[in-house]
């Protein structure tokens, strides 16, 4: 049986498209509290939407490993991380110091679950990361991911460990250059920060600027030292339409590519962006926002799309449900299928929504002038910066658990047997969680990565004390090594078996 994921052919750039999803029926369960706008129950009603519509059945559907505190280490601190797998809500009182340390407690709150919910999402990210690496698909998606605030040593904005800089990172291993484009409401800050003095990773962020959180993304900031020009903003006021959001994306980042050449692009799709969300004032339609998929996905490079912000959680999972479609090159009908969330979609139960009539600020004048000067900065951008290849890091190998393997025929369907969850409480899953264990025989391969894995816990974080992640040249950070790695060639066919 073919393993799945190819997708049909769309539009002018009519090439089939191999996906790969990422998706834990958990993560619908994580709850940051009563009142709080960031409810991973949306992760959930887009699954559904997908199951219901029948997108799975096109795409590989993989359960993410979840991330170990050695991977999440590869960018943030280790006190920062042990932090987050020890604290409790119970436990959050006799650590006030620590809380206002590391900027956990109001937006980033303490709930039953965090460390793990961070793993499950970072999981996906890097899961991702991997694939594209390995060949084994052409766009990945992880709707868990995308929280783009994350800083090294501390929470931000909703957002615990910044799974798009572990996924770079990732990807940095394979590629020369990285491009990582921002469509949320919000300024991509973490992101930028931690690339900000290279010129193996550009960043783009659209983002709404001025009096508005986190408060950066100037669009004088353009990166600092070897990274000068790398960073790009695009600071935008309320009520941008999708004619005046595309009048920016399509030629500047259709320069980006020209120039940067990237090996693989990351698009954050934070759907907060859309018109009528409950902390946005944009006002996009999902069409417009989806725009922006499309065109990244017809340059045809390896591409990760990753979920974000996002607080109209109908809308979020709408969009998401949408930009699949489009990620597989297949056109989904308006009208909404029946399913477990049917009642949030009412009284239309269409996928679409119109945008509102809200003014916008975004003058024919000032997006000129965005442009030209963005356009500008593009012009003194060395072409294709190259990259002298030294020692490549080792490949993260987390052996995720395809539902193609084990049952090929078993598929999610309209009978889907996904139960409504109003009391949260986990629901039946035909996404296959048994993850392939790598064991060997042999006590010196045993010994040998045995002593790898103990040398590099003892290794110093050399960049602990620095903005950014220096990303150049090669070798990266590596606290991604695990005993059964040495294995890997061995074990490899059963990961991922030949099709």
């Amino acid at each position: 049986m073919d393993a799945g994921g190819n997708s049909l052919p769309s539009g002018a750039d009519g090439v089939k498209r191999k996906v790969c999803y990422f998706y834990d029926p958990e993560v619908g369960n994580y709850y940051y509290g009563q009142g709080h706008p960031m409810k991973p129950h949306r992760i959930r009603m887009t699954h559904a939407l997908l199951a219901h519509y029948g997108l799975l059945q096109h795409m590989q559907v993989f359960k993410p490993f979840p991330a170990r505190d050695r991977d999440l280490c590869r960018f943030h601190a280790d006190d920062y991380v042990n932090f987050l797998r020890t604290i409790t809500p119970e436990a959050q009182q006799d650590h006030l110091r620590q809380l206002k340390r590391f900027n956990v407690g109001e937006d980033c709150p303490v709930f039953d679950g965090l460390y793990s919910f961070c793993q499950t999402y970072a999981g996906g990210s890097v899961g991702g990361a991997i694939k594209l690496n390995h060949g084994l698909c052409d766009i990945a998606i992880n709707w868990a991911g995308g929280l783009h605030h994350a800083k090294k040593c501390e929470a931000s904005g909703f957002c615990y460990v910044n799974d798009i800089v572990l996924a770079i990172l990732e990807l940095l291993k394979q590629h020369q250059r990285v491009l990582y484009v921002d469509i949320d409401i919000h300024h991509g800050d973490g992101v930028e920060e931690a690339f900000y003095t290279t010129d193996r990773v550009m960043t783009v962020s659209f983002h709404k600027f001025g009096d508005y959180f986190p408060g950066t993304g100037d669009i004088r900031d353009i990166g600092y030292s070897k990274g000068k020009y790398y960073s790009l903003n695009v600071p935008l006021d309320d009520g941008i339409d999708d004619e005046s959001y595309h009048y920016l994306f399509k030629p500047i980042i259709g320069k980006v590519m020209e120039v940067f050449k990237p090996g693989a692009v990351i698009l954050q799709c934070g759907a907060d962006s859309l018109s009528g969300d409950r902390l946005g004032c944009f006002n996009l339609s999902i069409k417009g926002h989806a725009e922006c998929v499309k065109f990244m996905r017809s340059f045809n490079v390896p591409l990760l799309l990753l979920g974000g912000g996002g607080y109209t959680i109908r809308n979020v999972a709408r969009c998401w449900c949408y930009e699949t479609g489009v990620a597989l090159g297949m056109e989904v009908d308006d009208k909404m299928p029946q399913h477990e969330y049917y009642e949030y979609f009412g009284p239309d139960y269409t996928l679409h929504v119109a945008p509102s009539n809200m003014e916008n600020k975004n003058s024919v004048q000032l997006l000129k002038d965005i442009r030209n000067k963005l356009l500008d900065n593009l012009s003194k951008l060395q072409h294709a910066p190259s990259v002298q290849f030294q020692e490549i890091p080792p490949d993260t190998e987390v052996p995720e658990a395809d539902e193609d393997q084990d049952d090929g025929d078993e598929r999610w369907d309209q009978d889907s047997d996904m139960e409504v969850d109003d009391g949260c409480k986990s629901i039946p899953s035909r996404v296959k969680s048994e993850a392939v264990e790598l064991e060997t025989k042999d006590p010196e391969v045993q010994k040998g990565a045995a002593e790898k894995a103990r040398g590099f816990d003892n290794a110093t974080d050399e960049t602990a004390s620095t903005k950014s992640v220096d990303a150049s040249p090669m070798p990266i950070d590596e606290p991604t090594l695990k005993v059964e790695q040495e294995t890997l060639n061995k074990a490899s066919d059963q990961i991922y078996p030949k099709s």
